[in-house]
């Protein structure tokens, strides 16, 4: 039942914007969090990797070449925590495992692959850039 005090069903009740979203400039914010494990080299990596499609663990490792297995496993667990990667298990023997993005997942990966996609098509003028800081 409704108190008095409630504002009426059809009202929207009012929140702060700091209740709406996070602040990620704040020291103990979770967003702070999130944005680690979604800016990580295997992170951005992964999200990448996993954009259109299911993927077993072994695909996976093989598309992003160079990341080990303790952390691939450690950062699908990360991302699947924050709600990115969708963790599908088929109980066969040997067992199957299937990785998948989540449709928060591909928004996120849409905006770590523009990222991306701009420091490869800028990377010329970056590493110029960064050629004179290495002299000093």
């Amino acid at each position: 039942m409704r108190s008095q005090t409630d504002p009426p069903a059809s009202q929207p009740v009012a929140l702060s914007g700091k209740l709406l979203r996070g602040d990620v400039m704040a020291d103990k914010c979770p967003s702070r969090q999130i944005l680690n494990h979604v800016t990580s080299r295997w992170g951005v990596l992964l999200l990448i990797a996993l954009r259109g499609g299911t993927y077993r663990y072994s695909e996976l490792r093989r598309r992003v070449n160079g990341i080990s297995e303790k952390m691939l496993a450690q950062t699908l667990q990360l991302l699947e925590g924050d709600g990115f990667v969708e963790r599908i298990s088929y109980p066969v023997v040997p067992p199957h495992v299937e990785y998948r993005l989540t449709p928060l997942g591909e928004e996120i990966s849409h905006r770590v692959k523009d990222l991306a996609d701009w420091i490869e098509v800028n990377l010329e003028e970056i590493l110029a850039a960064a050629e004179p800081a290495e002299e000093m």
